[in-house]
């Protein structure tokens, strides 16, 4: 950008935007979403606490599902990359907020998987007040193009940050893409999910499909969503492969309609009968934190459970996490000790144990607060949930 326009005043509208809206976007959806925050209330700037210990942000929730439903989702997977015939497509199935399936990398997926969450699943369309009528209002339309791509600041953002510095003489004109404003998501007729935050197709009124850049391939990508009831299914799909446009999108669109609509109505029913609720994870006598650091993935006790903790038992967890995060970055100056096994254990002032194991990229932070007076029972307790839920895991013989 500054070897096109070295004044810097494009460069200064897309680093403003992309800050700003960011600091916005970090909203919680779910009660058992943990890979975002709230970090702007009104005017107040909120940092994670250490009411936050037992979350792992950056990583993907992944959904538990039986064989019956791993086989029915492998079977859309398939169907999907038919429909693409010889070109490589890429898909993530979600259920509410959690991961059912995806063929990208661990990086790509991370980054889809957030954005799906912020902006796409049910939950997040929901929760905010979506609504396309304005389209429907003649000449009202005129403004929708314009208005999005127009980098403005909201008077809120101006008076907590001060105002913009961006130069008069730059292109006002220019596009500049916003993904993360919130509310511009709604599912249309068809089931797909539409949105004008990339703009219109040149001479049209018609919203340009969504695209992304994936790290794995470098490659520029059509992001087509479709969601049906609690599933949510973001299909990504090479550019150079389709070369008439949006009407190359429409139409393969409505061929993934026709081919996957049967198995999308199967999958959708077997997660949900056999969805457990957002406490579908609560382990009763435990509030713990799971985290595979090789996938990118955690799991964590509800947050409506963890509530229930008392101070000191998370300034307890608190204080370990730190610790922890001190004996991994020593482990990370010396190579030699980089998969050191690792275990503490800290006495509450409540009397609450809290624990920690770390063992071959995989992490296991445990609070117990009506554990017994012995450090062997908490120790014991903890060997019987690696057992029961990590398939021994974090077990120590």
């Amino acid at each position: 950008m500054l070897e096109k326009e070295p004044g810097g005043g494009l460069t200064r509208r897309h680093l403003y935007t992309f800050i700003m809206d960011y600091l916005r976007a970090c909203k919680k959806r779910s009660p058992w979403d943990t890979c975002c925050c709230d970090f702007l209330v009104g005017k107040k700037f909120i940092l994670p606490s250490f009411r936050d210990c037992l979350k792992e942000r950056g990583t993907v929730q992944m959904l538990t599902i039986g064989r019956e439903a791993a086989i029915e989702v492998q079977s859309l997977v398939r169907v999907l990359e038919s429909s693409a015939g010889n070109t490589p497509w890429y898909s993530l199935i979600l259920f509410q907020d959690l991961l059912v399936s995806t063929t990208l990398s661990p990086d790509d997926t991370l980054n889809l998987f957030t954005y799906a969450v912020l902006r796409l699943t049910p939950h997040a369309l929901s929760s905010g007040t979506s609504s396309w009528s304005y389209l429907l209002k003649g000449s009202a339309a005129s403004n929708v193009v314009t208005e999005s791509n127009m980098a403005h600041p909201s008077t809120m953002s101006e008076s907590f940050y001060g105002s913009s510095d961006i130069s008069s003489g730059e292109d006002n004109h220019y596009h500049v893409v916003r993904p993360l404003q919130s509310d511009k998501w709604s599912k249309g007729k068809d089931g797909y999910l539409v949105t004008d935050l990339w703009g219109a197709e040149v001479g049209t009124w018609v919203f340009a499909t969504p695209t992304v850049w994936l790290q794995q391939t470098e490659e520029k990508m059509y992001l087509c969503v479709y969601q049906h009831r609690s599933l949510t299914l973001m299909l990504l799909i090479p550019v150079s492969s389709i070369p008439n446009g949006e009407q190359g999108v429409s139409a393969v669109r409505q061929q993934v309609i026709e081919n996957a609509s049967l198995k999308i109505l199967k999958v959708e029913e077997k997660l949900s009968k056999g969805w457990g609720g957002e406490n579908a994870y609560h382990v009763s006598g435990y509030r713990y934190l799971l985290v595979d650091g090789d996938r990118n993935v955690s799991r964590a006790s509800p947050e409506t459970k963890v509530t229930t903790l008392t101070k000191e038992s998370l300034l307890a967890m608190n204080k370990l996490r730190q610790e922890v995060e001190s004996e991994k970055s020593r482990a990370k100056l010396d190579s030699r000790n980089c998969e050191k096994d690792l275990e503490m254990c800290i006495r509450a002032k409540n009397n609450a144990w809290v624990i920690s194991r770390v063992t071959r990229g995989k992490e296991l932070y445990m609070v117990l607060e009506k554990a017994n007076e012995t450090l062997l029972y908490a120790s014991d307790a903890a060997e019987k949930f690696s057992d029961r839920y990590c398939n021994g895991t974090f077990s120590l013989y």
